[in-house]
């Protein structure tokens, strides 16, 4: 798939505003949303052939990579399909299941690690996917929180994402083999929400065939959303204290390709991301559909989006995919 990489927008002061908010501190709130440009043309249609996702679950392995780019320290926890029964915690380096996997990107949020979201992630590796998720140098937890280096996160994505396409042709790698580089999304929460629609706008990677935005907005990242069409589904809480609703809603709504916006009445900024609830269960089946349809061309995946969307009333789902 051909690349193309953008320089990202350059920090302003109504950047450090806005993103301030997206730390572990649920006190703190967002700045307004800054003006943004009118998206260009896009192609309409998903990029990915049509398939058939694995309907079976997967045991999930977990690695890390070491990773720096020009000096910025990106370790890189990898979870992926593993052999053996399916269930339990993720076993550290455990063989590789057979096949050839979708890969997920996943950018944290300020002041967070990857680790937070472990319950999440092992759940899309279960169900077929390998994610990778970079700890950024400057907004994860024990850093400076230097806002304003979530600009420089997109571009940070992309070279991880190279290392990690590049262990499939490794030999002697446990995941030679088994990574599908045609099939890649990228997916943020806060802070990693910016950095995801960055990757599809200001810095787009033409490689990235769909997003998953949690609680995300386009503060300093605009949405002239660019490239190949790639569906996005953004999740967003209507409580959210940190990230306003209609910021998240206002991103969603210029996307011009294949869309779903799943919201939470009851939701706050994503509290529910980090543990194991029924709020938990809708997002992660959900999303996991969405990647299975976006990832894998499966349509009997895009059936079942809404359904599990709304299942138990916890959400209501806007569906234009």
């Amino acid at each position: 798939m051909p690349r193309r990489v953008t320089p990202a927008l350059l920090a302003s002061a109504v950047l450090m505003a806005g993103l301030v908010g997206c730390s572990a501190d649920p006190r703190k709130t967002e700045g307004q949303q800054a003006p943004v440009e009118p998206p260009p043309a896009a192609t309409p249609t998903p990029q990915v052939p049509a398939g058939k996702a694995p309907q079976r679950a997967f045991a999930v392995g977990v690695r890390q990579l070491k990773l720096n780019r020009d000096g910025r320290a990106l370790p890189t926890t990898l979870w992926y399909p593993a052999a053996g029964q399916s269930g339990g915690a993720a076993k550290r380096s455990a063989t590789a299941a057979e096949g050839r996997f979708p890969v997920v990107m996943f950018s944290h949020g300020l002041g967070g690690r990857p680790d937070d979201y472990a319950t999440l992630l092992t759940r899309w590796a279960a169900a077929g996917f390998v994610v990778a998720a970079p700890t950024f140098p400057h907004t994860s937890r024990g850093a400076d929180n230097n806002v304003l280096d979530v600009l420089n996160q997109p571009a940070d994505v992309s070279y991880a994402l190279d290392q990690v396409l590049a262990l499939d042709g490794r030999a002697g790698d446990a995941l030679r083999g088994r990574l599908d580089g045609e099939r890649v999304a990228a997916a943020g929460h806060s802070a990693g929400g910016v950095t995801t629609i960055g990757l599809f706008t200001a810095s787009r990677d033409e490689r990235l065939d769909a997003g998953v935005v949690f609680a995300g907005t386009a503060l300093g990242v605009g949405t002239a959303f660019a490239g190949a069409a790639a569906p996005q589904l953004f999740v967003h809480g209507e409580l959210d204290e940190v990230v306003e609703y209609a910021a998240g809603r206002a991103a969603y709504d210029k996307v011009p390709w294949p869309k779903a916006m799943l919201s939470l009445p009851k939701g706050d900024h994503g509290r529910a991301l980090l543990g194991d609830g029924a709020t938990l269960r809708v997002v992660s089946d959900t999303s996991v559909e969405f990647l299975r349809w976006s990832l894998y061309g499966d349509p009997d995946a895009k059936k079942r989006i809404s359904t599990d969307a709304t299942r138990g009333d916890i959400a209501t789902f806007d569906d234009h995919l």
